[in-house]
């Protein structure tokens, strides 16, 4: 396979984490950059880069950018994403842990993109041993003079699941109960206390200095045409060798759980993958065969492409046990604004948890179905529409283990 290292260049050079084997090996460096390109210069490199989100919708990343106001009387911030809760997700932690500095290094650039002075990295309650390395690479750069004019704070969150959701997360800053946003009308950037803020995930904002560094152009070179770059793909379940390794978009799935992963463990057959994170619809594995890493395929196969989080589960698998797992965490997770999600996801598991006790019947199934098309759509967050297509996805391919655990 073709080596595509652009985030995790640094990853696996001894004390990665610290500004002077960072900068020892390129870090800081774009910086430069700042003297020679404008805001506006710096933005239309990221159009033509065409980088995506790398937090789950694969959105353009310019597009966003460009909703700042480049003149305001209000301040303007950056609030970095680093919540990480999907199941299956837990390529964040690596950049936070091994290369915070080219972090750093994002955040500023980006800062200084949209005129921002101060930036918020939002990171999970769970991750205090990564929060820490973290926290020393920032101290260290402001040390190092690094962050004279813009300033980095971390906001560690409770531990919702919700507020990976980017304006759950910005109620959560505010210090409100993380509840997502009621969309709106228009396009305009998120708020934070009434000003105009930038929300963009760990990954989207590391990838920054390779694309202002190299130009857009070397950015495209890798990945397709719609979904060009890199990202680092989680990988865990029954693979032989679980972790993050970096590919560019358009890799064949199969390749590279065979390549990276090792194949599957104890030489058993592929009965299913969840291609991008928890809340993304299951592949079986004639699907995963044809699958290509990348946003459009995937999308095609009524799937997505998410955070790249892949579970992978051999011919052992129970389904029905796997959805029950999942519905246990959607049932905790659920933030209950909305009647659909508080109530569906609760009903759900407990019908699943039923046909698991052998006290269900087929019309339970059919129920099952039912709730899920109750829960599409008519909600203010895509957590519910997610849960719904998850439990269709598996009672559509796999409802033989289903009607065979009645």
């Amino acid at each position: 396979m073709k080596e595509c290292k652009i985030v995790s260049r640094k990853f696996e050079i001894p004390n990665s984490h610290t500004l002077e084997v960072s900068k020892a090996h390129g870090g800081y460096r774009t910086l430069v950059k700042m003297d020679e390109y404008s805001p506006l210069e710096i933005i239309e490199i990221i159009k033509e880069s065409k980088l995506r989100g790398k937090g789950g919708g694969g959105a353009p990343a310019a597009g966003k950018w460009a909703l700042m106001p480049q003149e305001s009387d209000k301040p303007s911030f950056l609030a970095v994403n680093c919540d990480e809760s999907e199941p299956g997700t837990f390529k964040d932690r690596q950049i936070i842990s091994k290369d915070p500095h080219l972090l750093i290094e994002g955040i500023l650039l980006t800062c200084y993109a949209i005129k921002a002075k101060h930036a918020y990295i939002y990171i999970r309650g769970e991750y205090k041993q990564f929060q820490d390395i973290l926290q020393s690479a920032i101290d260290e750069a402001y040390e190092d003079g690094l962050l004279d004019h813009c300033d980095i704070t971390i906001h560690r969150g409770a531990g919702a699941y919700i507020c990976g959701e980017k304006s759950a997360l910005l109620e959560s800053m505010e210090g409100k109960r993380g509840h997502p946003r009621l969309k709106p009308k228009q396009k305009e950037p998120e708020w934070f206390f009434d000003n105009p803020t930038l929300v963009n995930n760990v990954e989207t904002i590391a990838s920054v200095p390779f694309i202002v560094e190299n130009g857009a152009d070397v950015y495209k070179s890798y990945g397709t045409e719609h979904s060009p770059g890199t990202l680092l793909f989680a990988m865990s379940g029954h693979i032989n060798n679980p972790g993050v390794y970096e590919a560019e978009f358009g890799t064949p799935m199969m390749e590279y759980i065979n390549h990276f992963g090792g194949g599957i463990k104890n030489n058993k057959k592929l009965k299913a993958v969840i291609p991008g994170g928890a809340s993304t619809d299951v592949l079986t594995a004639k699907e995963a065969e044809c699958a290509t890493l990348d946003y459009e395929t995937l999308r095609s196969m009524k799937s997505a492409l998410g955070t790249g989080g892949m579970i992978v589960m051999d011919e052992d698998t129970c389904m029905v046990t796997a959805l029950k797992n999942l519905l246990e965490f959607y049932h905790e997770e659920s933030c209950g604004q909305c009647t659909p999600c508080r109530e569906g996801t609760g009903w759900t598991d407990k019908l699943v948890g039923k046909i698991l006790d052998k006290k269900g019947t087929k019309e339970d199934i059919e129920k099952l179905l039912e709730i899920a098309d109750t829960m599409n759509g008519k909600t203010i967050c895509v957590f519910a529409p997610a849960v719904a297509t998850v439990i269709k996805s598996f009672v559509s391919k796999f409802r033989d283990e289903f009607e065979v655990a009645l």
